[in-house]
């Protein structure tokens, strides 16, 4: 069974969410050689083009902008980690655009280390952050989009659940191209129902 605390935890940067392969804890200061180094990996950012990266590096003060990150209510910003501590942070994930009364919000995930990449991480600490998403913060439905191109990302949302549910044509520009963005999305009975199908489900917490 999934017990939830609460999210008091969120303010100290301890860990909220526990899996088998992956943790989730939040944001702290001392991240900010992380978010310098992920900022500037043009593979990364060719992949992901990750908006929360992409204000870090035009920030002025980057302690402001990480402070500023941990007040905003309406993201929550993750580190994932390995679930046994034996490396360094592996990436990041976010709800942002969140819209409590309405029920929804927008993931956005990525593995940066390239070690953790292709081995069910970001799959595992994607299902981790939805299932904070509508345990703590009472979601009814998170979104995502991602570069047509990026397959690895694509393959993970639908591991998870996520449906296609639209086209942006030549919505992203990068490397001096436009491409389409592809929209996918999820509703709390659809994430309720892939969590039945795990076969042992009790391995997931938050806390």
């Amino acid at each position: 069974m999934i017990t939830t605390i609460g999210s008091s935890a969120a303010i100290s940067g301890r860990v909220v969410a526990r899996g088998e392969r992956v943790n989730l804890r939040t944001l702290v200061k001392t991240d900010r050689p992380l978010l310098d180094r992920w900022a500037r990996d043009p593979d990364l950012d060719y992949l992901a083009g990750s908006e929360l990266l992409r204000a870090y590096r035009r920030a002025g003060e980057v302690s402001v902008f990480i402070d500023d990150c941990l007040a905003d209510r309406n993201q929550a910003v993750m580190v994932v980690v390995s679930a046994d501590g034996r490396s360094e942070p592996l990436g990041m994930g976010r709800l942002f655009n969140i819209h409590r009364r309405e029920g929804y919000a927008f993931l956005e995930m990525l593995i940066a280390e390239r070690q953790a990449v292709g081995r069910g991480c970001g799959v595992e600490a994607g299902k981790l952050m939805c299932g904070w998403g509508l345990d703590v913060l009472g979601l009814e439905r998170i979104e995502a989009k991602v570069f047509a191109y990026n397959t690895l990302s694509i393959n993970a949302l639908k591991r998870n659940g996520f449906r296609l549910e639209g086209v942006l044509r030549q919505a992203g520009f990068q490397d001096g191209r436009r491409c389409d963005m592809l929209v996918f999305g999820i509703l709390r009975e659809e994430l309720e129902a892939q969590r039945r199908k795990e076969s042992n489900p009790e391995r997931f917490s938050f806390v």
